[in-house]
């Protein structure tokens, strides 16, 4: 008898079942909420690391605790100018650098 041992094995199978194929607006949903909770999760692990409270990078950027609250949950995505805001005030920079697939 088999079972299934729920591992996925075709991690882009998955997704196309789940939320559609490329270029469908489902998936262009599904990427880009995606996109806003992993963006969520590395400011709120730079944020811990540089040992600054919600509150206080909320001060740094002029902006409410809650506001940073909801960025970190993903429920809100800041807009270009404030993510550049709270990057640098947790001391970090932004590079842009070219992607590999562009130049072929």
């Amino acid at each position: 008898m088999q079972t299934n041992d729920h591992k996925i094995r075709n991690y882009s199978a998955f997704l196309e079942s789940k939320y559609g194929a490329h270029d469908t607006p489902e998936r262009a949903k599904f990427d880009e909420d995606a996109f806003a909770f992993y963006t969520s999760q590395v400011l709120r692990e730079a944020r811990k690391n540089a040992r600054l409270t919600q509150k206080e990078l909320a001060m740094r950027i002029g902006a409410d605790k809650s506001y940073i609250s909801r960025i970190e949950k993903g429920v809100t995505v800041p807009s270009v100018a404030t993510f550049f805001r709270v990057v640098n005030a947790l001391g970090f920079t932004v590079e842009l650098i070219p992607s590999a697939a562009l130049h072929s």
